[in-house]
């Protein structure tokens, strides 16, 4: 074991970047210099008395994601040094699921998700998209307004991920409001936490009662033989790390799309894919900016830190955009796909491109319907909702012209 040098003993007393004030939310970038200012990693609370290590270098994270010797994603130790009321908790808790497993556990809860994921046809996925969104438009399109957060992104990957996974429309807002509180931590999360458990386990007893064409049944299913239990806790982690992501990747591009009238043209003409616009939000707003929490197995130098033990290290996707944003200039190629908003490693995102097209298909879908929508309000007007993790949009307001999806013409 090695011991810390009079330098790492000196970061670790540093004042920490509060990551959970209404600032972050506001503008995160100054936070992200301030982390990058103590080296490759810095020194954060994510809740009031809760600590962690931020990576906020691209070598560093890399190096973090691809050691499985030296760290766990097993937050079990940690977990016994925080309250059970800790505002992080819904996010960082340890769950029997592929996130927080390692070695022969973690290969074994992937398969299985890998290989039910597999199973969704791209064409059956894009109609359940086209679906979602023409049943959206179809309530918002007459009034010639709406907030694409509330009865746009959220609703739709409710109604997406609920389909399929087995469920009705009718549950959908029951989905998004629990997984909302959640991720924002704060006072609500465990209450969040509850109701999104009471729903899984709701899904799971149906679907041992009765199989269907669907995730769930599929991983009951699965030549692994995964327990009940297991799949129970598999589903508790993709179907909310497919909504909520996915919901604020989404309205991120939009509102980066709608603040620019030129890209926007070029968008609604077909000059320019719509994955470009979505690529520049995996860029430079990834929606889950502050995740990928790994524990050092014992106390270890990491990049000129001094890693204790039972300490969330986390990795700034943010603060790494932010920074190759700077270094670059502004200057990107379009298609590049040099960010690590998918992660790396073992533990790499397994359903990019599924996600990946969810997000591409609804833009275009809302585009061809409303091709002149128009923000309410500029981009530095917006606000964003509190929390460590994310960069997620509260509203997005737009007007548009009155359109019905059922009139002549009106469908794409």
């Amino acid at each position: 074991m090695t011991h810390p040098s009079p330098a790492e003993q000196a970061f670790s007393l540093a004042a920490p970047v509060r990551l959970w004030e209404d600032g972050f939310a506001r503008d995160p970038y100054p936070y992200y210099a301030a982390l990058r200012a103590q080296g490759p990693v810095g020194w954060a609370e994510l809740a009031p008395g809760v600590p962690a290590y931020v990576v906020t270098d691209r070598r560093a994270a890399l190096e973090l994601l691809h050691d499985t010797e030296t760290f766990s994603h097993d937050p079990r130790p940690w977990e016994a040094t925080v309250p059970d009321d800790s505002p992080v908790l819904g996010m960082m808790r340890w769950r029997p699921n592929t996130l927080f497993a390692d070695g022969a556990a973690h290969i074994r809860y992937r398969t299985a998700l890998i290989d039910a994921f597999d199973l969704v046809e791209p064409h059956d996925l894009r109609a359940r998209v086209h679906r979602a969104v023409h049943l959206l438009v179809g309530r918002f399109g007459p009034r010639g307004e709406a907030d694409l957060v509330g009865e746009f992104t959220r609703p739709l990957m409710a109604l997406v991920f609920n389909s399929l996974f087995g469920l009705p429309d009718s549950a959908s807002d029951r989905l998004d409001g629990a997984l909302g509180k959640v991720i924002e931590g704060g006072a609500q999360s465990a209450e969040g936490e509850a109701e999104y458990a009471g729903y899984v386990l709701e899904l799971i007893a149906a679907k041992r009662e009765r199989r269907g064409d669907d995730l769930p049944s599929w991983l009951l299913d699965h030549p692994a033989g995964l327990t009940p239990e297991e799949v129970t806790w598999q589903v508790f982690l993709t179907l909310g790390a497919g909504h909520e992501p996915t919901a604020n990747l989404v309205s991120n591009a939009l509102s980066r799309i709608l603040g620019n009238p030129a890209y926007y043209s070029t968008l609604t003409s077909g000059a320019r894919p719509v994955t470009d616009a979505v690529l520049e939000v995996l860029h430079h707003e990834t929606p889950l900016a502050n995740y990928g929490i790994h524990y050092a197995r014992t106390p270890v130098t990491f990049h000129g830190a001094w890693i204790r033990a039972a300490v969330p290290v986390v990795i700034s996707y943010g603060a790494l955009a932010h920074a190759a944003e700077q270094e670059r200039g502004g200057d990107r190629r379009p298609g590049d796909a040099s960010h690590l908003s998918w992660s790396a490693g073992p533990h790499a995102c397994p359903v990019k491109q599924h996600t990946l097209l969810i997000a591409t298909e609804a833009i275009e879908r809302l585009t061809q319907w409303l091709p002149d929508l128009e923000p309410v309000l500029p981009r530095e007007r917006l606000t964003w909702r509190p929390g460590p993790f994310h960069r997620s949009l509260t509203a997005l307001p737009v007007r548009f012209s009155p359109r019905s999806p059922d009139q002549p013409g009106g469908r794409p």
